[in-house]
């Protein structure tokens, strides 16, 4: 009556001798440590940044259950314009050069240049302009969850290109991304 499986249960059943279920993030402080994990790879980024003249250049580097990974390039001049990024949350590093991130909040307006190592989180509603006012190039990294869906422009800045939703779903992927 007693056989091995009613012993050791069901040998498909058995999930210790199974690989681990990958850990994906799940708070602010895993996804900027995922942003600086990426950051910390420079083999792994550096050669598919790409400089366009005419915008940001962006990749989508990575997606993982509910978020998505972006590189970007920032030309001296290039910018966001002022925007939010619809109900995603995001951690913006850069990863070299620097960038001065305009923030409107309730309680007005804030200017802070980024440079690399630097970290900002936001939450849905984080209005913010990025833009590479250096004469050198820019490189970041921006980790959204969930993946982003809409930014949403908030008026004329002068500071360039705000990608829509179709660039944002259909990038020009470089070779190997």
């Amino acid at each position: 009556m007693y056989s091995d499986v009613s012993i050791a249960g069901d040998p498909l059943a058995l999930p210790h001798l199974l690989p681990p279920v990958p850990q994906h993030p799940s708070t602010v402080a895993e996804f900027a440590g995922l942003a600086r994990s990426i950051a910390a790879d420079r083999e792994r980024w550096a050669a598919q940044v790409r400089y366009d003249a005419t915008t940001r250049w962006y990749a989508r580097l990575r997606t993982g259950p509910g978020y998505e990974v972006w590189l970007l390039s920032w030309l001296p001049g290039q910018g966001s314009g002022l925007h939010d990024h619809g109900h995603s949350s995001g951690v913006l590093t850069v990863l070299k050069g620097a960038l001065r991130e305009r923030v409107r909040g309730p309680g007005g307006e804030s200017v802070r240049v980024l440079t690399a190592g630097h970290q900002r989180a936001f939450a849905p509603g984080y209005v913010h302009e990025v833009v590479n006012d250096s004469l050198e190039p820019a490189v970041s990294v921006h980790v959204y969850f969930p993946g982003l869906t809409a930014m949403t422009p908030h008026g004329c800045t002068g500071g360039g290109r705000t990608p829509d939703l179709a660039d944002a779903q259909a990038p020009a992927a470089p070779a190997g991304a």
